[in-house]
């Protein structure tokens, strides 16, 4: 790889440069897709085939979960080759097919880079293994053992377990903080970041729009190797790493979210503005302070363009009081920034299972929710069978993939659940995922939630994912517009959204009982299209259960 390429396109004022600012972005895990060859694992002509459905649902753009060269054993995340992809899920002249189809139908390409750390068998690992004084030397994370041979602080890998790994090459620890298969690369190296800049210009230059940044805020470690002082019981939360996990019993201020993380994405940004209309998603893993790192990392419009982090991804359940309080620290933290809302990812347990599933009426609510996600400053994930409500699979043990799981069970069950097959077709074998055995088992009560069976149903909530996106697009406010919220009590939500002449009033009852809620003595113009039934009268509004108006006062 050459570091002497250039960017080769030409800023044009006809385009939208912030066109990531309010997309709805939809994440496609590739192994759970659409395998397309038949040997039950998803692969990039899969997508290929399935994006005129991803553009008709009314998305903006497209994030892929990794699909380079990979050993797998953490499906992708541990990486041995960034400029390649792994023959599993086909090659790059496919997906330069993928991204000529994605663009042709309207849709931005954006693609999961893994810098924090590479796989074991990557070749920068191999010759930074085999000696302290080869070049490469100086590209991971290494440190002497302490003088009774324990590793050299007390830092804790999120897999489980240190986050230090011994090897009998150099006789030295080297820093893991997920996997032991997953070093650690050393970015106060100079070297590992221009080589990390390359890869994002390599896949810049075959016309990718974009990045979704894995682990964003691990990227630096703390020189001095000082240990992490303990956490409070009563400040611990599980929104990085589940309850049982103990890594959960630290402050992590020496082994992530250091300041001079911020220098390396002044650089990534100076990269990508090089080219037309690119924009980077950070994703923040961090319990205790997620907001203000997400603000440091997009202030100034020097960084990346957005960050999410876990406020809405974490177990405690979604709740008017937390909606407003999260949406109202971010723009007391970051009034310049912005953030990338989701409720779900391939991370975490399903929101239909997580939130839903001991409500009244379950799909009552997922339409609301997502109508909440959908109407929120900032921009939106929708994660691979959330429009279809699919459920968290239970899958028995010997069905699992994810050491994450394997380590933890059964208190926690891993990641597998999220991962299941994407069902296309309820009659069809795997759901229509594959002809084949799939890698992950395709649970037997997600098919009549199936897309051959929701099409064309309007009261389906793919049908309303469909609706709503359509009605968000019409009204520009709900994508790029400020925010102000309206006092309200009890489980409702209510804001305007502002954008140029256009506010709109959006409402919103997360609860199953009808709820009531003052505007004020003004007139209240509804507006249609968006497939909820709230009524207005002078001055307020009335929900049923799990309701939602939208609408302009005057």
């Amino acid at each position: 790889m050459q570091s002497a390429l250039k960017a080769t396109s030409k800023p044009d004022p006809a385009i939208d440069r912030d066109w990531w600012r309010g997309a709805v972005i939809y994440q496609i895990y590739p192994r759970s897709y659409q395998d397309s060859n038949g040997d039950g694992i998803g692969d990039l002509k899969g997508i290929i085939g399935r994006l005129p459905y991803i553009a008709a649902l009314g998305a903006d753009a497209i994030w892929i979960s990794p699909f380079f060269k990979s050993p797998m054993k953490d499906f992708g995340y541990d990486v041995s080759d960034y400029c390649d992809v792994d023959p599993m899920f086909g090659t790059l002249a496919d997906f330069d097919a993928l991204t000529a189809e994605a663009h042709r139908l309207g849709l931005k390409v954006m693609i999961d880079e893994v810098l924090s750390h590479t796989a074991d068998i990557h070749p920068w690992f191999k010759e930074s293994r085999s000696s302290r004084t080869n070049p490469k030397a100086d590209w991971y994370v290494w440190a002497d053992a302490r003088p009774d041979g324990t590793p050299p602080n007390n830092w804790l890998s999120i897999f489980g377990g240190s986050a230090w790994q011994w090897d009998t090459s150099r006789q030295q620890y080297y820093l893991h903080n997920f996997l032991a298969e997953q070093p650690d690369l050393n970015f106060h190296n100079r070297e590992v970041q221009d080589a990390l800049l390359d890869v994002t210009r390599f896949w810049l230059e075959r016309g990718v729009d974009g990045f979704r940044l894995d682990t964003i805020n691990f990227y630096f470690h703390s020189q001095g190797l000082e240990n992490n002082p303990p956490l409070p019981p009563e400040q611990r939360n599980d929104q990085t790493a589940p309850a049982v996990n103990p890594y959960n019993y630290q402050d992590h201020i020496y082994d992530k979210s250091r300041p001079e993380n911020l220098a390396f994405l002044e650089r990534f940004r100076a990269l990508l503005d090089e080219y037309t209309a690119t924009a980077a998603v950070g994703e923040v893993g961090d319990s205790q302070r997620g907001l203000d790192v997400v603000a440091a990392y997009t202030a100034g419009g020097k960084r990346v363009h957005m960050c999410y982090s876990f406020d809405f991804l974490a177990p405690e359940k979604i709740s008017a009081a937390k909606v407003r309080s999260v949406l109202e620290a971010f723009g007391r933290v970051a009034s310049d920034g912005w953030s990338c809302w989701a409720f779900s990812n391939h991370d975490v347990m399903r929101p239909a299972s997580r939130w839903a599933a001991d409500e009244a009426d379950p799909s009552a609510y997922l339409k609301v929710i997502s109508a909440l996600l959908m109407s929120l400053r900032g921009s939106v994930c929708i994660y691979q069978g959330e429009e279809l409500g699919l459920g968290e699979a239970d899958l028995r043990f010997e069905d699992l993939q994810d050491p994450y799981g394997i380590r933890f069970w059964p208190e926690f069950k891993g990641r597998d659940g999220c991962r299941t097959p994407m069902v296309w077709d309820g009659n069809a074998r795997n759901g229509g995922f594959s002809q084949a055995k799939p890698w992950l088992p395709v649970p037997a009560e997600h098919l009549p939630q199936a897309v051959n069976v929701q099409q064309g149903d309007e009261t389906s909530l793919l049908e309303h994912y469909r609706r709503f996106l359509s009605f968000r697009r019409a009204h520009p406010a709900l994508a790029k517009g400020d925010i102000a919220f309206i006092e309200s009590q009890g489980d409702t939500v209510a804001f305007t959204r502002r954008s140029g002449n256009e506010e709109i009033v959006c409402v919103f009852n997360l609860g199953a009982r009808p709820a009531k809620v003052d505007l004020g003595n003004r007139t209240l113009q509804p507006l249609p299209g968006h497939g909820f039934s709230g009524q207005a009268s002078t001055g307020s509004v009335e929900l049923g259960g799990y309701g939602a108006w939208f609408g302009r006062i005057g």
